[in-house]
This record gives C-alpha cells, structure tokens and sequence, in this order.
C-alpha cells in the first residue's frame, strides 16, 4: 500500500476516458448505472492504484487535510470500518505508534496496525468490547456509520442520526480532554438537541462534504473538536 503524500484535490478532475457499460440480460439497469459509475469515479481507480480498501479512504484524507487531526502516536476508535478504508489511513498516518480500533457488523479483513471486531454497535455489549480493547482514552473517535437505506429520505437521515447519537455517547465516554468526534450524518446534518449537546461538550463543531463524497450522495460529516472533558461533560 502506497502513502499518499500529495493533496487529493487533484484527483476530482481525472476523469480520463468515460467507459460505457454494455446492457447485458441479466443486469438491472441500476447494476449497470452502478457499474458505470464506479468504472468512471477517479477516486475508485486511484483507492485501487494505492492499494486502500475502498474510495472512502479518500473521505478521510480530505477531512484531515481541512481539520488537521491525524497523526503519530493517536489512539483511534473507527465505528463502521468496514471494508477498512478509514482504518488503512488512520494506522498509516499514526506512523507505527498509537493505536487504532475499529468496529462494524460486517466482517473487515485483518489491517496490520489495527485490532477490528465484528459486531453491531447497537448490541448492548458492543461499547463494552470496544473500551476493552483501548490502552487509555482516545484521541479521536469517528464514524462512518449508517443504516441501511430504504430510499425514503428523512426515515435514512432518521435511522442515520439513531447511529450518530450512539457514537457520540460512546465518544463521551472515551475521548482524551481535547479529542475530536466525526461521524456520518445524512440531509441538514445533526440538529436539533443533539447539535446543541455538542456544541456544550466541543470547543468547535461545523459540517464538511468531503469532495471525495458523490454529489448525489445526500451525507456530510459532523466534526466535533476540543472535547471538554468527562467532568466538564454537559448531559441533557
């Protein structure tokens, strides 16, 4: 696996040669716009060409590179990590120290650097697993998290918010004074009384779309900086 050095910004307007998808029987038309889509997506071509698990990588890249917050020595909890993307760059960017950890419901491939575990963040024993597993608190705990899609648009942000409001209980508990939360969320963003616990308990909270995140895709990400620490933690 090759460290990417440059900025990615590059990346968005290498497009190259547009590749059509032939129709055969027994694709649906949405296998064949899915396939044209990732034949023709720049940040596919590059995920394979440096050898990360997936294009999502990239995500992670982009929000590190506006909010500064990876690197050597950090302990990292990833929620969601499946098929590993966020977790290949959090243990290349801690540079052989630190630790990171990751969860998801689906089964990740081992990562050198990285201890995963499969289960489902919403059992009750998952939080509990994870902590196990941490040497200290964490510096950063992100999430990729999200439900299942049904296509009805404010149900998906609904089901998505459920996933984040468990991440960040989690995160609560286990991030270092100073930590940073990032987690996936869907339409508006957080709202509401969950955007207004964490500006209580973060020095510094805003929304990002990475460019590496489709257009048509309707997620940004919240990020959370300056925890103030569990004995300043604000619960409502």
């Amino acid at each position: 696996m090759t460290n990417l050095t440059k900025s990615t910004r590059s990346i968005t307007g290498r497009r190259g040669v547009t590749v059509k998808v032939k129709t055969a029987k027994y694709r649906k038309k949405s296998s064949n716009q899915w396939l044209a889509r990732q034949l023709n997506d720049p940040y596919v071509a590059e995920s394979k060409r440096l050898g990360y698990r997936s294009r999502a990588a990239f995500k992670l890249i982009q929000l590190d590179e506006k909010y500064k917050f990876l690197g050597k020595g950090k302990t990292i909890v990833d929620l969601g990590c499946a098929p590993g993307g966020w977790t290949q760059i959090a243990v290349l960017r801690n540079k052989g120290s630190g630790q990171v950890v990751g969860l998801d419901i689906l089964e990740t491939e081992p990562i050198a650097g990285a201890v995963t575990i499969q289960q489902d963040f919403t059992e009750a024993d998952a939080a509990d697993k994870l902590k196990a597993l941490l040497h200290g608190e964490a510096d950063i705990v992100m999430s990729d998290m999200a439900a299942n899609t049904t296509g009805h648009q404010q149900t998906d942000h609904l089901r998505t918010i459920h996933l984040v409001e468990l991440a960040y209980d989690f995160a609560k508990e286990v991030l270092a004074e100073g930590g940073i939360f990032i987690a996936k969320v869907f339409q508006g963003g957080a709202e509401g009384e969950l955007l207004a616990d964490v500006k209580r308990n973060f020095a510094k909270v805003s929304h990002f779309k990475p460019a590496a995140s489709r257009k048509e895709s309707p997620e940004t990400y919240l990020v959370a900086q300056g925890y103030r620490g569990k004995s300043r933690s604000v619960v409502v």
